[in-house]
């Protein structure tokens, strides 16, 4: 075919609200997922945004060009996950219709963020925004604020750090504690800003699936992936009580903060070095069963004891200098000689991660040049 008209639903209120699978393909096919959308939710953009594709469709066949349309849908959490389904389905249906040149179709600029991720499979004509005009009394300013509100992704920025907020506070006065109240508001809140800001509910929202995933396929990932958060909570347990324990005892100003940030890693470095061993082991048992390469994630699990070995000693050194360790590490020149062997050994083993990495990555990039040249000949 010619032209391919494609209708971007990212946040797939196709498959959430008209129940609708996607790729739709043909001309009659996207009339009634239009139609079935809009009697769903007569107010959702998405219809307009497929209704547009429809016309699109028509003028071009009026003009004797072979075009076809096609709406592809996400998911309800949009970002990483959504964008990821909607190029798996491209990519499908690529693999099984010739397509020259297309023309994307959106709502907004939401959607368009997609335009990267289709233009880097073929090449886009015309990218067209459909836009709804309304009337007076629906663009009043108490319309605005409840769509606004209703929708998850603004409900969920505005309204969790209030919460967040109200509930901390309550917890606080029950511990007739109120004066600690607004540092654990300020905390909190702090941490969620963070957490959003850092596009941390994009990765959390993707690893929730595919851990989802490997349960339903019963595969080691989900046991191993388990097992390490509940190791990683552990250690962070650990950490945060021997923490509290000097900080109660003393002070956070008798000590500093650098001492009880090296308490806390020095306790509990291992515990999530382990957590992370334990997540890469699964990996590498699934790997192994279903026949690809390791070398990755062997190498992975090497860094990880490195990076715990420089982690350790360091915190080890500092704490000796405090005066804070006791029995055989805690005179300053013997931790300092331990620091300096743990970097040397941090070293050796980065490099044999590395040179197993490299010595296992030229025979594969070899097998996938011969099965290419295999495809070409065939």
């Amino acid at each position: 075919m010619q032209t391919l008209v494609i209708c971007i639903d990212r946040d797939n209120d196709l498959g959430e609200k008209a129940k609708m699978g996607t790729p739709i393909v043909g001309r009659e096919a996207n009339v009634q997922a239009a139609v079935a959308l809009g009697i769903a939710d007569p107010e959702d953009s998405d219809t307009n945004t497929i209704f547009g594709g429809i016309r699109i469709l028509d003028e071009l066949r009026a003009k004797g060009v072979d075009a076809e349309i096609v709406s592809f849908a996400g998911d309800k959490n949009v970002g990483v996950i959504s964008d990821q389904k909607i190029a798996e389905q491209l990519e499908l249906y690529l693999q099984m219709n010739e397509v020259q040149r297309a023309v994307f179709v959106s709502d907004g600029a939401e959607d368009e963020t997609l335009v990267p991720i289709v233009q880097s499979r073929m090449k886009i004509d015309s990218v067209k925004r459909i836009v709804v005009m309304q009337s007076e009394n629906l663009e009043s300013t108490y319309y605005i604020l409840k769509h606004a509100f209703s929708d998850p992704k603004i409900s969920q920025t505005f309204f969790v750090p209030i919460g967040l907020a109200f509930l901390i506070y309550a917890i606080f006065l029950l511990a007739r504690y109120p004066e600690g109240a607004v540092v654990g508001i300020l905390a909190a809140v702090g941490l969620y800003m963070l957490y959003r800001g850092f596009g941390l509910d994009d990765i959390v929202a993707l690893e929730k699936e595919r851990l989802w995933d490997a349960f339903l396929e019963q595969r080691m990932v989900f046991i191993s992936y388990t097992a390490a958060l509940l190791t990683s909570l552990v250690a962070t347990v650990y950490g945060a009580m021997e923490v509290w324990k000097l900080y109660s005892a003393e002070g956070v100003w008798y000590h500093g903060t650098l001492t009880l940030i090296s308490v806390f890693i020095n306790v509990s470095v291992w515990w999530y070095a382990a957590a992370l061993l334990l997540a890469d082991m699964g990996k590498i048992f699934d790997l192994r069963m279903e026949g690809r390469p390791i070398y990755r994630s062997v190498s992975l699990s090497l860094f990880v004891i490195a990076t715990g070995l420089l982690f350790w000693g360091a915190s080890t050194y500092i704490l000796a200098v405090a005066s804070i360790s006791d029995g055989v590490l805690s005179d300053p020149s013997l931790a300092l000689q331990y620091f300096v062997y743990s970097i040397a050994i941090a070293i050796l083993i980065a490099l044999a991660g590395i040179k197993y990495s490299l010595s296992n990555q030229t025979p594969e990039s070899e097998k996938r040049v011969k099965g290419r040249r295999n495809k070409k000949s065939a």
